[in-house]
């Protein structure tokens, strides 16, 4: 048999050279009993297949890059045995896998009518707006037909997601509602031996733990595929056995990642005890990384010749090859063809894939971020309240219409009773949100009325919180989560930027997560503060592309933009962030006391709708424009007053939502008066403010704006406070000032 020809990588001619210096004198061996009804020859040949798929990808991948055509060469090659896994799972089990799972990937599609994992991958690769899940936007492992649900470089970040739902697959079965995955699913979740150690891993694993602990079922499968690096730091050998192997709880399987079928009897003894049991499982899969981390990273910079090729021997395409001689299924010689006939293949894919259209506008690139049907949101709305229509335009004090008077707090639980009412697939959850009623009572009595299986207290975890949220979302159901403080939300944020806002845009739209994120927020409270407790930090959200960031400072606005939002997310699975002023949840008066000036009737008709992105006004004049929102929006009214007083008229604009913002109900009340002031509670820098100012000079306003806000600064106890927070007196001198 001629030898073939040395390729680029070292790895490539290492496979070869190995297979073709076998005997093939030995006697086969036959295949011994595997799994429920043992391993067949087709079942190996299958999972060689996946395999080579997989490592011709990666080798792919780096020729692309060297021509400047390729843009994603993070590897899978070493990790091609969780291709057993795939085998040992159904098509319907929701996937979420680790980026280096590209066996697993091939193994699941080919079992899987019309689908070409070849053409999907190599796509994806290249760019191509072609790619069936992202649309050229990144290269993921991910699509709806096999139950894979795209992740991006996954730092251990997905892994609430996966607890929460394998939790929410089990609670929708529980309320007797449908999801997309079947009754008794298993949810598999990969990450790497470096990710385990991630703060989000150790919180997930907790989690998960913590439910099997009370016995709540929790059907998920963690992979960790172990290669003994992270990029270039070493795990210590041993550790994610010592670190997780004796976890109370966690049901734990191993196998060597050289052994086919001993990855394969493994694989399916776990995902079998996961479907039986409900309950949490790890499956430590001993891979080895080959290539380095990626197509830019010189492995030979921190990595011994000697231990890099020390490695080219636990190759599980070495090792599948080995049993497939073995035991007679294949020659050597038929390994080897059957190697160069998938190169060839993916060779051929790559080129049809070059020819592929890419994005061609910022528009396209954009389109499944933000996503807005305001119809249909409105229409979802009128379903909950009849007759509603859109509140734009209040004259005089602000007082509440004629009706029972609420508290901001009160309308807030009643919004939340009348969603919990009418859609059954609702959730609210959190820290002390169900028999505490939450710790200013805003959720009181809803677990009393609607079952502690739809409203129900988590651990203390925010990580753990909005993955819950995360996986509900994906599992069809509507999440309510509550973080408890503003300054808590910054613990978890990248279950907002790096998860639950990218699911769309990487998988253009296909999967979701529906959910409104309750935060009491910003400062003001009396009696009780501390950085933590007060904070008006807001700039970690305002940044975030697609996020709707409503601040509702009214008790009628707050119902009617929490139906807003929970229409947003229902309709265009939209995430929102609900920032509720806590200083404002139960003050009653605005002006003097007893005046129930900051009190309203329930929104019903036409107060009982307020769209994404529009603003309300409080008219008092046409000398100056205040724009404000939150705790900012009562000032400002009492401001106005006394101004009105002196014989100063002023435009109040209550903002309402920081994202997105009303940008043209800005532009005209600005215009209207030729002056504005902009008086933001929260920081100087990253605050609302610049975003206002910069929203007016894009518009082509050329009057005087002025701005105040709090200082930079983090909030002190007690009425230390009152030296960096914005007051009144600010805004009216400056105001006076501009006049």
């Amino acid at each position: 048999m001629n030898r073939p020809t040395p390729r680029t990588e070292p790895i490539d001619d290492h496979f070869l050279r190995e297979v073709t210096a076998w005997s093939a004198t030995e006697t086969p061996l036959p295949l011994p009993p595997v799994g429920s009804e043992g391993t067949t020859e087709e079942e190996l040949l299958e999972l060689f297949d996946s395999q080579l798929g997989s490592r011709h990808l990666d080798l792919a991948a780096r020729e692309l890059g060297a021509r400047g055509v390729g843009y994603y060469s993070i590897g899978s090659a070493g990790h091609e045995s969780n291709a057993a896994v795939a085998a040992a799972l159904r098509t319907t089990d929701p996937a979420l896998l680790h980026y280096r799972s590209g066996g697993f990937y091939l193994r699941r599609a080919a079992r899987t009518a019309n689908v070409d994992p070849l053409r999907d991958v190599l796509l994806g690769i290249v760019a191509a707006a072609a790619e069936p899940i992202s649309g050229g936007r990144h290269k993921v492992f991910g699509r709806g037909e096999l139950s894979v649900v795209p992740q991006t470089s996954t730092i251990a970040s997905h892994l609430p997601r996966a607890v929460g739902l394998a939790f929410s697959l089990e609670r929708a079965a529980k309320l007797g509602l449908r999801t997309e995955w079947p009754r008794d699913s298993v949810v598999m979740c990969g990450f790497g031996d470096a990710s385990a150690n991630h703060s989000t891993a150790t919180g997930a694993l907790n989690t998960a733990l913590h439910c099997a602990y009370q016995r709540i079922p929790l059907p998920v499968l963690f992979v960790c595929e172990d290669n003994g690096i992270g990029i270039s730091v070493s795990t210590p050998d041993g550790w994610i056995r010592h670190s997780l192997g004796a976890r109370a709880g966690l049901s734990w399987f191993s196998a060597d990642g050289r052994d086919p079928l001993d990855c394969l009897e493994v694989a399916e003894r776990a995902a079998n005890w996961v479907r039986t049991h409900r309950r949490p499982a790890l499956l430590h899969l001993r891979t080895v990384r080959l290539m380095g981390h990626a197509g830019s990273d010189v492995e030979s910079g921190y990595r011994s010749p000697e231990e890099i090729t020390a490695d080219y021997g636990r190759d599980p395409l070495l090792g599948t090859a080995e049993a497939l001689v073995r035991h007679g299924v294949l020659s050597s010689r038929q390994v080897v063809e059957r190697y160069e006939t998938k190169r060839a293949e993916v060779a051929e894919v790559a080129e049809w894939a070059l020819g592929q259209r890419k994005l061609a506008s910022s528009a396209e690139v954009r389109e499944p971020i933000a996503r807005h049907s305001p119809e249909a949101i409105a229409d979802r709305v009128r379903r909950t309240s009849p007759g509603v229509a859109e509140r734009a335009e209040v004259s005089g004090d602000g007082r509440p219409e004629a009706g029972s008077p609420l508290t901001l707090a009160q309308s807030i639980n009643r919004a939340l009773a009348e969603e919990l009412e009418r859609d059954e697939r609702a959730l609210v959850f959190g820290q002390d949100v169900a028999r505490k009623g939450g710790v200013y009572g805003v959720t009181r009595g809803l677990r009393r009325r609607f079952g502690a299986a739809r409203v129900f207290d988590t651990l203390l975890d925010e990580q753990s919180i909005l993955g819950t949220a995360l996986g509900a979302g994906l599992a069809g159901l509507l999440p309510i989560p509550e973080i408890q403080y503003l300054a808590y939300l910054h613990n978890a944020a990248d279950q907002i930027r790096g998860e639950a806002s990218t699911t769309g845009f990487f998988s253009n739209g296909r999967y979701r997560n529906p959910m409104v994120v309750r935060v009491p927020g910003y400062a003001y409270q009396r009696g009780f503060g501390g950085h933590f407790h007060n904070d008006n930090s807001v700039a970690a959200l305002l940044d975030i592309p697609g996020l709707v960031v409503a601040s509702p400072a009214r008790p009628d606005d707050a119902a009617a933009m929490l139906r807003s939002c929970l229409a947003a997310a229902e309709v265009d699975g939209r995430v929102c962030v609900f920032l509720e002023p806590i200083a404002l949840y139960h003050t009653r008066d605005l002006h003097e006391s007893g005046d129930g000036g900051w009190t309203a009737a329930y929104p019903d008709g036409d107060s009982g709708h307020v769209p994404l992105g529009s603003a309300c006004e409080y008219v008092y004049g046409s000398d100056l424009t205040l724009v404000t929102s939150g705790n900012g929006l009562a000032m400002g009214l009492r401001v106005a007053r006394r101004l009105r007083q002196r014989g100063v008229g002023v435009r109040v604009l209550d903002l309402r939502w920081l994202a997105p913002l009303p940008r043209h109900q800005l532009w005209l009340a600005a215009e209207a008066t030729g002056r504005v002031l902009v008086a933001d509670e929260t920081r100087a820098s990253g605050g609302i403010s610049e975003r206002v100012v910069t929203a007016l000079i894009d518009a082509g306003f050329t009057g005087p704006m002025r701005r105040v806000s709090s200082a930079d600064s983090f909030i002190p106890l007690g009425e230390a406070a009152h030296h960096v927070l914005l007051d009144e007196e600010s805004i009216e001198r400056t105001a006076l000032a501009m006049l």
